[in-house]
């Protein structure tokens, strides 16, 4: 309570910023909910009654089901951002560009968004196209008047609805509290929270899922939720030395500090990029329709909850945390700075032996990530598929809840220590003047 007591007393800019991250959310809820012109959205329901389109639309709040203007929305941002990164690591004047600074981040925030856009138009095609050969469920056609003028429409609807949404993110980043894409991921998996616990209660209540099992699902959550708290905060010290001044004695005097690397310094987005990449198989074989042989079966082995789907998807997971951890953390500049400041690590040379030193650490510290990482994605799928688990309990949506909540409420402390830490020094730079 005193925490919340100090958020609303006397900060202003806080209070702006936590009733625009709120006010946002709302709009961004609201928007989910205006449906796509021309679509029969109850024709289309029954996709998404579990497995990997299940988690695309609790993710997406429940808009793709609904067949909302926000159906597509922020996946093709994330599928942009993706290959940008990727490119960014492959590419000379992408990198440069990035060393940059503000300048160069603007650009390729700003390529990522057109990008953004092209992928949309895309999808935002496979989806009208779908919705138009789509065979009548109950009599119902998915489509009223299919045609030119309904795909226009609706692919003019859903690409503003993702502009739109990029757009909310982004104020969100700059004006409010927290990562605005994170947040709005937050918030449609938030608000499909009460849909999946009424369908454990009825899956008891008819008999469905055992007491033992779900007992299990109970345990699993409190479980996961535990060990996400604890390894999102997990990090490991190095001990960095500062030289000081040489004593009366000669001995020097040094000062020591240490450099925190996270276990998951990757955070949410390692799973979140291979949940998207994951999506887009099962994305094709519900919405763009094929009888080729061969197509069918490459979309059989990206089926939710098989094999070679978890093992896929382990892949892409540990792939994603080592690539997200490299652009979070550079080891070269790093050592040049601790280098610069006259700081060193015990036993270890400045310069090349550090940053050898430092990238062995992270590899090591990013491999029990992983590990984490696979534990809490991958062992609920099996839970989902053999178990019967909502898909909305699964291990990927709790953490990303959990890893918003823990990141937002840091935002929040940094930013109360900072006010606190403005207002000491304004104190004391008036008692000087005054004297």
């Amino acid at each position: 309570m005193k925490f919340l007591k100090n958020i609303f007393s006397n900060l202003t800019d806080l209070q702006k910023r936590i009733l625009f991250t709120l006010g946002a959310l709302i709009v961004y809820r609201v928007g989910s909910f205006i449906p796509l012109p021309g679509v029969n959205a109850s024709a289309v329901l029954h996709l998404f009654d579990g497995g990997m389109m299940g988690m695309f639309d609790m993710f997406s709040g429940g808009s793709l089901s609904r067949m909302s203007v926000l159906a597509l929305n922020i996946f093709p941002y994330i599928s942009a951002s993706i290959v940008i990164q990727l490119l960014t690591a492959t590419s000379k004047s992408l990198t440069d560009l990035r060393k940059e600074g503000e300048s160069g981040r603007i650009k390729i925030n700003q390529y990522t968004r057109y990008l953004a856009v092209v992928l949309a138009i895309v999808q935002g095609w496979a989806v009208v196209r779908g919705l138009e050969s789509m065979a009548p469920v109950n009599g119902m056609s998915a489509v009223a008047n299919p045609g030119f003028a309904f795909e226009l429409s609706a692919i003019v609807a859903l690409v503003g609805g993702t502009v739109f949404i990029m757009w909310l993110a982004e104020q969100v980043t700059a004006r409010g509290i927290g990562q605005g894409a994170s947040l709005l991921i937050f918030a449609g998996i938030i608000a499909d929270v009460p849909v999946g616990i009424g369908k454990l209660l009825s899956l008891a209540k008819d008999g469905g899922m055992s007491p033992a099992m779900i007992a299990l699902v109970l345990g699993f959550v409190i479980g996961i939720i535990a060990l996400i708290a604890f390894m999102e905060q997990a990090q490991r010290r190095i001990q960095i030395l500062y030289p000081r001044q040489a004593m009366a004695n000669g001995v020097m005097n040094t000062s020591a500090s240490y450099l925190p690397i996270k276990v998951n310094m990757s955070g949410v987005m390692g799973p979140v990029f291979a949940a998207s990449i994951m999506m887009l198989p099962a994305f094709i074989q519900r919405f763009v329709q094929s009888e080729n042989l061969t197509v069918q079966y490459m979309l059989g082995f990206f089926t939710y909850g098989t094999w070679s789907y978890m093992i896929l998807y382990t892949i892409l997971i540990a792939f994603f945390a080592y690539f997200q951890t490299a652009v979070v953390f550079n080891s070269e500049e790093t050592s040049t700075n601790l280098k610069n400041a006259g700081g060193y690590i015990p036993g270890v040379r400045p310069g090349e032996q550090t940053m050898k030193y430092l990238d062995g650490v992270v590899s090591r510290t990013t491999a029990i990530g992983v590990i984490y990482l696979i534990v809490v994605c991958v062992l609920p799928i099996i839970l989902n598929t053999h178990g019967g688990m909502p898909v909305v309990i699964g291990g990927t949506s709790v953490l990303i809840v959990a890893g918003v909540v823990l990141d937002t409420m840091n935002q929040v402390k940094s930013y109360l220590v900072e006010k606190q830490y403005s207002g000491v020094v304004k104190t004391q730079k008036k008692g000087r003047f005054r004297n």
